[in-house]
């Protein structure tokens, strides 16, 4: 399997090879799926993060819960996506978005990468309009329960808890979508952008490790990563990789389930 990040210079060597899927979503409203016809990288398929990589939301589940895995396969095949293709994801965010597919699909083992830099790393053309690949067979694989936490593991305190909102949600500042501001009690905040420098591409590997120990993760930890519902969280957890230290395990539920329930929340840092 390939590392969860390559850079434009790893694709331009292996572009025949993979697929290019453009992962882009707002939460602030805006279209994914119109920014992404208005210019994208030449020959990327878009892949709709709140039709295919999650289901329906609710207080019970949260914003993004994960999607039954044969809807998951339905969209991947849409997207051309077969089983033994290697999917390189990007958005225009440094990859906090496009990094959920890249994490469902490592889960599942498949090939998977994000593209460092993602958008705004490309130097050439963009192309506008629909892409229609041809439908691929993906076969459904359930969602590896090693690889994912509940509320009750996040709330225990007996892992190391990353939390990937910025700091203002975590401190409980501000709270613009999910029922109320703070975090998981025990929670360390460890915002999902700061992975990134100024350019929008990662850190290099001794800093990540030293993020990470900053927040009590050393080799072999048991890791947690949340953030609102359960989408930037997966930024963490490819950092993680990256960075030597483990794969960690995803609460899919998020800040969005936790707060809709009357656990306790903490604020401040």
């Amino acid at each position: 399997m390939i590392g969860p990040v390559v850079d434009v210079q790893w694709l331009q060597e292996h572009r025949d090879r993979v697929v290019l899927a453009d992962v882009r979503w707002y939460l602030d409203g805006r279209s994914g799926r119109e920014a992404y016809e208005k210019g994208h990288l030449p020959g990327a398929v878009f892949v709709d993060l709140d039709r295919w990589l999650a289901r329906h939301a609710s207080p019970a589940d949260g914003r993004h819960p994960l999607p039954d895995p044969e809807v998951f396969a339905q969209g991947m095949a849409a997207a051309g996506i077969g089983d033994d293709r290697t999917v390189i994801a990007y958005d225009d965010a440094g990859g906090v978005i496009a990094a959920r597919l890249v994490w469902m699909l490592r889960a599942t083992d498949h090939d998977a990468a994000l593209l460092d830099g993602g958008l705004t790393a490309y130097e050439g053309e963009l192309v506008s309009g629909p892409t229609s690949p041809a439908p691929a067979v993906f076969t459904p694989r359930p969602w590896p329960d090693d690889r994912l936490a509940d509320i009750d593991d996040a709330a225990t305190g007996a892992a190391v808890v990353l939390d990937a909102r910025d700091p203002a949600r975590f401190r409980g500042d501000t709270e613009p979508v999910d029922p109320r501001p703070g975090h998981i009690p025990g929670a360390r905040s460890l915002p999902c952008r700061d992975n990134l420098d100024e350019t929008g591409r990662f850190l290099p590997v001794a800093q990540l490790r030293d993020r990470f120990a900053s927040v009590g993760v050393r080799e072999g930890a048991d890791v947690i990563s949340y953030c609102g519902s359960g989408v930037t969280a997966c930024h963490n957890l490819l950092a993680l990789e990256h960075a030597g230290l483990g794969a960690g395990r995803l609460y899919p539920g998020s800040w969005s389930q936790y707060s809709a329930t009357d656990r306790p929340a903490a604020t401040g840092d």
